[in-house]
């Protein structure tokens, strides 16, 4: 009898494996496609006869609505399950995005920005998905995999976009292939093994005493790190009809047929649960990252050309040779996390003291080469610092809300992004190392108020302070 429950849960955890690995498939596939429209929507904005102020103010909405829906639509995965939830964002991105390829007037772009500014959450309700799927040991790996994999898409999406925009309607071909993928991914999606998912309780006792029958290593290797241990959290049981008296595990995913009503009022809850909880630290560390590390980008190309009469096309070429790195670099985590014996708020001070030191140095570089060393090793340590805090976020939190933290998570960033293009406008009226010296500013006071705050974490500098 042991033997089949170690059996059964051998291929259960099979099926995760593949889920894990379609996963990564479909966040390859979701940045791909949005990242060869991405660089020419001002160009089609323009070609509409916007003005610069109207192209501003549309290219503004997609920012705003996720700034709002964010928070919101992480909750709600949270609510009725990752699968319902990432079909209907995929679908309705999918949606927006060929209704952009027949954007024939400012009217109909800004009514195609606005499914996608709303439901283009996708990656986010994918990295609660692979929270749910793996223990806190593996979670760092995992979701450095995924986002290297996402990285690789938005690295070749332009290659491919370029190359389509040099043919007639080329922008509405790249629309139109981008909500193609979206609908593939879809379809990817719906036929995972999403049965797999979930283990009964009752089979993990064969990780825990190998005298009764589990004798299989890869069994015991596996069970033993916690790869069943998160899966969607079930609000509901029913009895099991091969064990009288036990009770079966139901997916909280049929929470779906729920009315509207009870669904609003758990995403609420949820909601204020993350706002009241003692997380503020780790928010504002994000944010003040978030806003440093794009005042580092924000006017590189320009800074480029002022400061070592560098042409775009070698600026170009040194953007791409940094983002390559960031793709690599998600490779790096897991064993970095390893090194660290994954003690997290470690990891994360030591990244944000490394960042912050690499700004000051490329504000201060007297020739290309510091830029280009600087670049190397930003690339890696900003990498490793956002898988750092999202995983953070999830240890203090708990993976019961990890929808809505990611979520919050994501609604921080979006703050940043409304506030760096006019922090930086402000900082370049003073010099062109203005922002990236600004982005030191910001980045010393995380490193403070990690200082402050880490040592007040429990243990090995964590306590779940809000459990959800």
């Amino acid at each position: 009898m042991n033997n089949q429950k170690c059996s059964t849960l051998f291929l259960k955890l099979r099926g995760r494996r593949r889920i894990i690995r379609c996963i990564y498939v479909v966040g390859f596939m979701d940045l791909f496609g949005v990242s060869m429209i991405l660089p020419l929507l001002s160009h089609h904005v323009k070609a509409l006869g916007a003005s610069p102020t109207v192209a501003g103010i549309v290219g503004s909405t997609y920012g705003i609505l996720q700034l709002f829906s964010s928070t919101l639509v992480g909750s709600w995965s949270d609510v009725v399950g990752r699968r319902y939830s990432l079909l209907a964002c995929l679908l309705l991105s999918g949606l927006g995005y060929g209704l952009l390829g027949m954007s024939t007037s400012i009217a109909l772009f800004v009514l195609a920005r606005i499914p996608v500014g709303l439901f283009k959450h996708s990656l986010s309700i994918c990295r609660a998905l692979l929270s749910d799927l793996v223990s806190e040991s593996e979670r760092p790996l995992v979701m450095g995999h995924f986002n290297a994999a996402s990285s690789v898409g938005f690295i070749l999406g332009p290659v491919v976009g370029g190359y389509l925009t040099e043919h007639e309607g080329g922008f509405y071909t790249s629309s139109f292939t981008c909500a193609a993928i979206f609908l593939i991914n879809t379809g990817l999606v719906w036929m995972l093994p999403w049965s797999e998912t979930l283990t009964d309780r009752s089979e993990t006792n064969c990780s825990n005493n190998k005298s009764k029958g589990c004798h299989d290593n890869y069994c015991n290797k596996s069970v033993h790190n916690g790869s069943h241990a998160n899966s969607h959290h079930p609000t509901v049981t029913e009895p099991d009809s091969r064990a009288p008296g036990k009770r079966r595990l139901r997916w909280r995913e049929m929470s779906l047929l729920q009315p509207a009503w009870r669904q609003l009022s758990s995403v609420g809850s949820k909601i204020h649960m993350v706002a009241s909880s003692d997380m503020w630290d780790l928010f504002l560390v994000r944010l003040l990252m978030a806003i440093a590390i794009m005042l580092y980008y924000s006017n590189f190309s320009l800074a480029m050309e002022e400061r070592f009469a560098l042409k775009p096309k070698m600026t170009g070429y040194l953007i791409s040779y940094s983002s390559t790195l960031g793709a690599l670099a998600g490779f790096l985590v897991g064993p970095v996390t390893q090194l660290y014996k994954n003690n997290m708020p470690a990891l994360l001070l030591h990244s944000t003291v490394l960042t912050c030191s690499l700004i000051f140095l490329y504000a201060a570089a007297p020739s290309v080469w510091q830029v280009l060393l600087t670049s190397t090793f930003f690339a890696i340590s900003t990498t490793i610092g956002r898988t750092c805090i999202t995983d953070l976020e999830l240890q203090r939190g708990g993976v019961q809300a990890s929808g809505t933290l990611i979520g919050a998570g994501q609604s921080v960033t979006a703050v940043g992004r409304v506030l760096a293009p006019l922090l930086s406008g402000l900082a370049q009226e003073f010099s062109p190392c203005g922002p990236p010296s600004l982005g030191v500013v910001l980045a010393l006071a995380a490193v403070g108020l990690l200082l402050i705050r880490v040592p007040k974490w429990d243990g090995r500098g964590m306590t779940k302070t809000a459990k959800l």
